[in-house]
């Protein structure tokens, strides 16, 4: 099974080839194709190095872009006659990730080996 986790909007998303996944908002517009910034990766091998993530990329689609559900906010100060009521909702973009993928290269392990036996 292979994974990666993401970085997103301030958020880490633990992320398979083909799940979706409810993001903070993005730029991109539907149909649009998003890379993702990853942080780990299993797989056949794991890595979390700032060298080793520079092989791995992590492509999503945007799905479509929603509104999360109503949020009441009640402000009440006993005594004081104050009350507030307000409410949100966030702005979220559905995505789908469509390929997790490490580019070949070798390790350090192998051409430093492949270094010594040259010289």
């Amino acid at each position: 099974m292979t994974y990666a986790v993401i970085k997103t909007g301030g958020k880490q998303y633990r992320v398979e080839e083909g799940t979706t996944l409810l993001v903070e908002r993005l730029r991109e517009d539907e149909g649009a194709k998003v890379s993702l910034e990853p942080l780990l990766y299993a797989g056949d091998q794991t890595l979390f190095g700032a060298d080793d993530l520079g092989k791995v990329k992590v492509e999503a689609t945007v799905v479509g872009h929603e509104r999360g559900p109503k949020l009441r906010i009640f402000k009440f100060k006993p005594k004081r006659g104050y009350k507030r009521r307000t409410g949100h909702r966030q702005e979220l973009t559905r995505l789908e990730v469509t390929g997790i993928k490490v580019s070949g290269g070798r390790s350090r392990a192998k051409k430093k080996a492949g270094e010594e036996e040259g010289s």
